[in-house]
């Protein structure tokens, strides 16, 4: 099946071809833009799928193709013997689109939304309002980014997401410089909550559960049962203690973690304003 493109409400693109679904918002030359989205887009599974092998394959060889380099250099950062370039596929491609718009026309603010994984192009003090809440919606309120941050990607991920996750967080939604670092680190970071050996936690091999795994036959989470205060508290601070070592180490920005009703927040309170006009929720992936 090719590529397909349709406009939503409030002038939107939606662009989905095989497993890639994107939202895509341009306030600007709207439509040259959309068309440089779509004509980049055409490509992009294609390109994908010609150094798949390599990309399902313990962070090593640097890839050929444009989002495949931008998978490799995000997911560097993380490299342990484990971690992949997939960590971040769906950073890469909202940034890939993203730059194909930008490069084609003058854009004052641009996103795509790549099931939760977002790229932003900001100028000429443009915002983007974002929601920050649990998957059981509890709001933490809303992060105004402006043209002048350094935050142009954020992503969510954890165990209710799609992806398989190595930990048992809820949900982990991280502010970074790009798409594609902020898709890394929230893997991460979900990975990093978690009660090893805890009764309550079902695992099984990845790769019994998916046919396409790029983790291969590693540990993953099946089920998480209902934990104590104190287990949660002590799973989030684990989570808490690695979200710290990223934004030290300038992989982040900000982040924030939920499980079970509880969260922990590392550099984001100073950012959050309980904003209600037009956020954008942030979906786990």
């Amino acid at each position: 099946m090719n590529a397909q493109a349709a406009i939503l409400p409030g002038d939107r693109l939606h662009l989905s071809h095989g497993p890639i679904d994107l939202i895509i918002g341009a306030d600007g030359a709207r439509d040259a833009a959309y068309r440089a989205a779509y004509t980049r887009f055409e490509t992009v599974l294609t390109e994908l799928m010609a150094e798949l092998p390599l990309l399902r394959q313990p962070v090593s060889t640097k890839p050929k193709g444009k989002i495949a380099r931008r998978m490799y250099r995000a997911a560097l950062a993380h490299a342990d013997g484990l971690t992949t370039p997939m960590i971040c596929v769906a950073g890469a491609v909202a940034e890939e689109i993203l730059a194909a718009m930008v490069d084609a026309t003058d854009l004052t603010r641009a996103y795509i939304n790549n099931g939760g994984d977002i790229a932003l192009h900001l100028t000429d003090g443009a915002t983007f309002k974002v929601a920050v809440a649990s998957p059981d919606g509890q709001n933490l309120g809303a992060v105004a980014i402006t043209s002048t941050d350094p935050i142009r990607g954020i992503a969510t991920s954890g165990q209710r997401g799609r992806s398989l996750s190595l930990g048992i967080a809820d949900a982990v939604t991280v502010l970074a410089r790009s798409a594609s670092m902020a898709d890394a680190a929230a893997t991460r970071l979900g990975n990093a909550v978690d009660l090893p050996d805890h009764p309550a936690i079902k695992r099984g091999p990845a790769n019994s559960l998916r046919d396409d795994t790029d983790l291969g036959a590693a540990s993953v989470v099946t089920h998480v049962g209902t934990l104590s205060q104190t287990d949660v508290a002590r799973a989030l601070e684990r989570g808490e203690t690695a979200a710290s070592g990223m934004s030290a180490a300038r992989l982040i920005h900000g982040a924030a973690l939920f499980l079970q009703g509880q969260s922990r927040t590392v550099g984001l309170p100073e950012r959050m304003k309980h904003l209600t006009k037009d956020p954008h929720p942030c979906p786990t992936s």
